[in-house]
């Protein structure tokens, strides 16, 4: 039987959503393997600074937004998916805010260390992305509530993402690193369109536009399907850059997302797409794990 101590870090694991963080994690280990294969280095401590700024904004955006959904009234009893702390009443508005804010004063931090070896391109990423940590949902014009999250991950958990990682590694802007980056944004991009198809008929009841509430049913499966058929047809444009082995990163796409896209279209609305979002973040990870891979030859 747990004790308090127990069930109040469940609570907090719970609330950080641990089964997003590959989305944060992926990009920057990508670029940091893009990083070294174009320039034969690649610093250490740069990339844990990196990827440790990445995942306290991805958790700090899971805090915020658990607490603003709350306040919304977004999150319901009919919800679909895991719990969520704020509404459930397991965690308090305020202590959810707070540690929302703790975080991404660590992910200052990281970015001070950042700023230092890479300079001001690192405020023109970082402010944006730690303001978005709280603006996805929140603000004057809330992301997610204008059917924008998906745009939003391309950008920012995979172009920008990568870019910057390659740029704090290289102290260059990359056309390799946008190719990449769109590659990994678009698969990351994948798990916010499950998550909203599965939620689709809760989001229409509580304002939450999302693209799958705007689209329709048939449509939000129907960008599943596009978003990994462009990540992998994308890998063509590796040769143009001299680095056909990556190409290979295409074939997990074309036979796991391909199966994955199968399912969501197959799929009916309900728990049941819990499994094929798994399935999207395992696809994630073993995209990193071939295109690492890749690299090597």
């Amino acid at each position: 039987m747990l004790d308090s101590g127990e069930i109040m870090a469940n609570r907090w694991i719970m609330a950080a959503r641990p089964k997003t963080l590959p989305a944060a994690i992926v990009p920057v280990w990508c670029g940091c393997v893009l990083a070294w294969k174009l320039t034969g280095e690649w610093s250490a401590w740069l990339a844990f600074c990196t990827v440790a700024g990445a995942v306290c904004i991805q958790i700090a955006t899971n805090f915020f937004n658990d607490a603003i959904d709350a306040d919304k009234g977004a999150d319901t009893k009919a919800r679909l998916g895991p719990t969520r702390v704020t509404a459930s009443g397991l965690l308090s508005r305020r202590a959810v805010y707070g540690i929302a804010m703790v975080f991404l004063l660590l992910a200052i931090i990281c970015g001070v260390v950042l700023f230092r070896a890479a300079g001001w391109p690192i405020l023109w990423i970082g402010l944006p992305s730690l303001y978005l940590a709280y603006g996805y949902t929140g603000g004057p014009f809330p992301l997610a509530y204008r059917g924008m999250g998906e745009l939003f991950v391309v950008a920012f958990f995979g172009v920008i993402a990568v870019s910057g990682t390659v740029y704090v590694q290289t102290l260059q802007w990359r056309e390799e690193a946008l190719l990449l980056g769109f590659q990994v944004g678009l698969l990351s991009a994948v798990l916010i369109s499950i998550n909203n198809l599965r939620d689709r008929a809760e989001d229409a009841t509580t304002g939450k536009n999302t693209l799958a509430v705007r689209l329709g049913e048939l449509p939000a499966r129907l960008v599943i399907w596009v978003e990994i058929k462009m990540a992998a047809i994308c890998g063509i444009f590796w040769f143009k850059h001299s680095l056909p082995n990556f190409a290979a990163v295409s074939l997990p796409i074309w036979l796991l997302g391909g199966y994955l896209s199968w399912r969501c279209f197959r799929e009916p609305i309900g728990v049941g797409l819990n499994k094929w979002l798994a399935v999207g973040g395992m696809l994630l990870v073993l995209f990193a794990i071939v295109f690492q891979l890749s690299a090597l030859f």
